[in-house]
This record gives C-alpha cells, structure tokens and sequence, in this order.
C-alpha cells in the first residue's frame, strides 16, 4: 500500500523552490500573453473610443513587453544553469535542451523587437495620424483623405501587422515549451544543488 502523504509545514515550503519559481514564471507568461493576444486588445477596442483605445494600448504594451523579455530571459538563463550542456553544445539544434533555449531566446528578441523598435514606431505613427485627423477635420478611413494621411495609413498598417506577427510567434514560442516541459518535466531542476556547483 503506498504512503499516505500529509501536509505539513514543511512539506509546504519544499514548494517554494527553483521548479516551483520556474513554473510560476512560466505560466504568468503564457497566461499574460494569451490574454493580451487573444482577449485583452479585442475587448479594449470594442469598448472604447478609437483613439482613447489607441493611447491604452500605447502605455499598456510596453510594460507587457518589458515583462515578457524579463519572463522569458529569467526562464532562458535557469534552463540554461539546468541544463549546463547547452553551452557546449549550442550549435545542436537537433539536442532538444539547446532547441528550447532557442525556443526561450526567440521570446526575448520577439519581444524585443515589439519594445525597442517596432512598438515606438507604431505609437509615433499613431499619434501623427490623430494630429492630422484633428488638422483634416477627418477621420483616417474617410473619404477624400490627405495624401499624406494614406501614407501615413500604410505605414501604421505595415508596421502594426509586423508588431502581432512578433507577438503570435512570441505566443506560439511559449505555447510550445509548455507542451514540452509538459511532457517531458523540469526533473533536471529537482537538484537545486547541482546548479549551485554550475554557478561555483
């Protein structure tokens, strides 16, 4: 008969360690990136204004992003010290340790890529379009707009498909080594000793 396991404090506070962190940090990513991209984004636009959505977008994003990066370089620095042949062997992409650092680097520069870059530009379009509605007396799809306001159209268009394409990946990055810790478990995070003399 197998041994009934009862709750103690002690038993509760082994949860607080390295696995424990790693999953908590993993699942605030996944859940916080489905959410921004599956639900947060659509109901914010069909219950605000246009343009009062377009300025909660623009200070919500970059602290999504920020996190994001901060999430995924944390899991990437702990898979990394937990699987120490990853630095000897990071040109294997066939070697699945190495295949999910990638998996959790790519978040990072996905992300990245959305804060430092794209994110900026797409706001600066943005506010540059609601100027020239106030200044046309239009909004940006009506008829009879401004050269300049079709320019500026395509250029907030181009640049926010590239932001939520950056962003799926991004999403379908985390969703995937879900799948693989899922089926496979964090068993190399168990000795916490072990990444102590990788760090020593």
């Amino acid at each position: 008969m197998a041994d009934v396991q009862v709750l103690t404090i002690a038993s509760l506070l082994k949860l607080f360690n390295l696995k424990g962190l790693y999953m908590f940090s993993y699942s605030w990513l996944l859940g916080m990136s489905f959410w921004v991209t599956f639900f947060g984004g659509v109901i914010a636009y069909r219950a605000l204004p246009r343009q009062q959505f377009g300025a909660l977008q623009h200070r919500t994003f970059p602290v999504y992003f920020v996190i994001s990066i901060s999430l995924s370089s944390g899991l990437l620095a702990a898979w990394t010290l937990a699987h120490p042949d990853i630095m000897t062997n990071y040109t294997s992409f066939r070697n699945p340790d190495v295949a999910q650092a990638y998996v959790l680097g790519t978040i990072a520069i996905l992300q990245g890529f959305n804060q430092f870059w794209v994110g900026p530009l797409t706001s600066k379009t943005m506010f540059q379009r609601h100027k020239l509605e106030k200044e046309e007396g239009k909004a940006y799809n009506d008829e009879g707009v401004s050269d300049e306001m079709k320019a500026l159209n395509r250029k907030f268009a181009q640049l926010h498909g590239w932001s939520s394409l950056a962003n799926l990946y991004a999403f379908l990055a985390a969703a995937f080594h879900g799948l693989w810790i899922a089926n496979y478990g964090l068993n190399q995070f168990s000795a916490p000793s072990s990444l102590i003399k990788h760090l020593s």
